[in-house]
């Protein structure tokens, strides 16, 4: 074997290992993504309904129920367009409220949502950019608002 042909084995040896590499990672990662969906392509998309995925909308007015145990809360979130209902049970964010932007990640449970974390806007011009993408697609985004 010459030099030539040994280097060139080596590189595509080395360059063979790299994509095994890339592969793997990449295989590995792709069970720890995390989709976003408003609520109105969550109701028309059954991708959402197995895996974890991030919901964000606005908390509608007077949706927000305490239940009994009295940490675990019932609210809806909309884009405008169409409704989801959740179910969060923990310590909501002291900036949640109703007429909110939020973003909550967890899993479908038939038809409603099971918060695992909730998000909510972190002061009065900040609205998570999918939520504003969000609103801006349904037509309800206010002209004065961020970003």
């Amino acid at each position: 074997m010459t030099r030539k042909q040994r280097r060139m084995t080596i590189l595509a040896v080395g360059l063979a290992c790299l994509a095994v590499a890339t592969a793997l990672v990449l295989t590995a990662l792709s069970d720890k993504v995390t989709f976003f969906y408003s609520p109105s392509e969550l109701t028309t998309d059954s991708a959402g309904h197995d895996a974890r995925i991030r919901l964000g909308g606005v908390v509608e007015e007077g949706s927000v129920v305490k239940e009994a145990d009295g940490i675990t809360t019932g609210f809806i979130i909309t884009d405008f367009a169409a409704a989801v209902p959740v179910r969060y049970t923990g310590v909501l964010p002291d900036l949640f409220r109703e007429g909110q932007g939020i973003i909550a990640t967890g899993r479908m449970a038939g038809d409603t949502f099971v918060a695992e974390e909730v998000l909510a806007k972190h002061d009065e011009t900040y609205m998570p950019p999918e939520v504003a993408d969000a609103l801006k697609a349904a037509g309800e985004w206010q002209k004065g608002d961020q970003p």
